[in-house]
């Protein structure tokens, strides 16, 4: 085969993996990379929520941390300008409560204020409520990142190497947490859930908030929950037990 030729089918391979990343919002975007056939489009029958109990939320913990970066390929190392779609949080009663301590990502609203301000689109909520950045029309104003009450978004300011197939991240883009999307369309937990569960804490729980038979809709019927900032009613799929 000729180096033109060779070329050539390379372009061509390019080209069809790019198509594949240019599917409507709410189709699974990352399989094609992979060879498999597309997913089927997200349902509004369901919508994906996570409950943190901050009771059992270990202050000195920060496996859930970790596991984000890790899976993500966000760099450990902490800096001004660097990418963190999960923090530790220490919350204070003024009341003289005791402290607790809790992770706070992107909260998934069902009203999202970053999608509204968005100017391009490039901020869209699934079906599902998952919320994602579409990185092909973000154009890096940071209208979102100023809109979102919790903090959860970050801006790539520096090149981003060694990426992972499944999680596409580029300097002048927003980015945020995205419940782990690609895992969640593969049916497998969010990487931060599944590190609480390995230390033995089990202060995050995943499932179907649409689902009355689901655990994390049973716990939320059963046990008093908060959202953050609930007085903007943005009615987040992230609840928090113990606050």
């Amino acid at each position: 085969m000729s180096g033109i030729d060779h070329a050539r089918r390379q372009i061509l391979a390019w080209g069809a993996a790019m198509a594949g990343v240019t599917l409507a919002p709410g189709v699974t975007l990352f399989q094609l990379a992979q060879g498999r056939p597309p997913a089927e489009p997200a349902s509004k029958a369901v919508r994906w929520g996570m409950l943190v109990d901050a009771n059992r939320c270990a202050s000195d913990c920060d496996a859930c941390v970790t596991a984000c970066d890790k899976e993500n390929g966000l760099s450990g190392a902490r800096t001004p300008t660097s990418a963190q779609w999960i923090r530790k949080v220490t919350l204070t009663d003024l009341r003289g409560g005791p402290a607790k301590s809790a992770p706070v990502m992107c909260q998934h609203c069902a009203e999202p204020p970053c999608v509204d301000v968005c100017p391009t689109g490039a901020s869209f909520k699934r079906a599902d409520g998952i919320v994602l950045v579409d990185r092909h029309t973000c154009i890096g104003c940071r209208y979102c990142v100023m809109a979102c009450p919790y903090q959860a978004r970050s801006f790539v300011h520096e090149p981003v190497t060694d990426q992972k197939p499944e999680v596409p991240r580029g300097k002048g883009c927003v980015e945020s947490c995205t419940l782990c999307v690609h895992r969640i369309d593969r049916d497998r937990i969010p990487a931060c859930v599944e590190a609480c569960a390995a230390t033995g804490h089990k202060a995050i729980l995943f499932g179907n908030l649409n689902d009355p038979a689901s655990e994390i809709s049973q716990r939320i019927a059963q046990f008093p929950t908060t959202a953050l900032r609930p007085d903007l009613r943005l009615d987040p799929s992230v609840r928090y037990q113990g606050l």
